[in-house]
């Protein structure tokens, strides 16, 4: 038995490495310090989020007005956040966060009226973000990612902006696949 063990435990041991060496790529996104940072009113937003977050394991950070939206929809997305949309405003956050110790920084936003919600542009104006890179994640109730993307590059100043996980809402069954093939593909 003792032979046997041997034998088999240094060829275990080698496997193992293989198996190690040959999972692991180089420059993978999996490889550096994530940040999963979310801006959700009715939770689709902060549901997607969650998902990436068992995926990646980052650390979460709920983006947080100083003033909360209003719980009735018409009165927030009507109301309060057209009205920023119009005129350009740019909301006090709770926290601005910190992104100083991270390599990578998922940014999600609801779409709102055809761009980032207000306080995500915050969030990314309040912040340094050289040398980092952001992967967006976008819910919408039905419009689609419009420009938000491009959007987050020209606000977040020397970042390096990958493609958009564009979700309808919560996103429905599928939806645990398409961040699965959406991270193997901007890896």
């Amino acid at each position: 038995m003792k032979k046997l063990l041997l034998f088999i435990l240094p060829i275990l041991l080698i496997c193992a490495g293989c198996t190690f060496a040959n999972n692991t790529k180089q420059g993978d996104i999996m490889d550096k310090k994530i940040l999963i940072a979310y801006f959700s009113w009715g939770g689709n937003t902060k549901s997607i989020a969650e998902k990436i977050q068992i995926k990646t394991g980052g650390d979460m950070f709920r983006i947080e007005t100083a003033t909360p939206y209003p719980e009735d929809y018409n009165e927030a997305a009507y109301g309060v956040a057209k009205k920023q949309h119009e005129e350009g405003t740019k909301p006090a956050l709770k926290d601005n966060g910190d992104v100083s110790n991270y390599d990578i920084i998922f940014v999600g936003t609801p779409a709102w009226w055809y761009e980032m919600a207000p306080a995500v542009k915050t969030f990314l104006s309040e912040n340094n973000f050289e040398g980092k890179t952001i992967v967006p994640f976008i819910t919408h109730g039905g419009g689609g990612k419009y420009t938000i993307a491009e959007d987050m590059g020209k606000m977040a100043k020397g970042s390096k902006v990958l493609s958009p996980l564009v979700v309808y809402e919560r996103g429905n069954s599928e939806t645990d696949k398409e961040i699965d093939n959406w991270l193997k593909q901007i890896k």
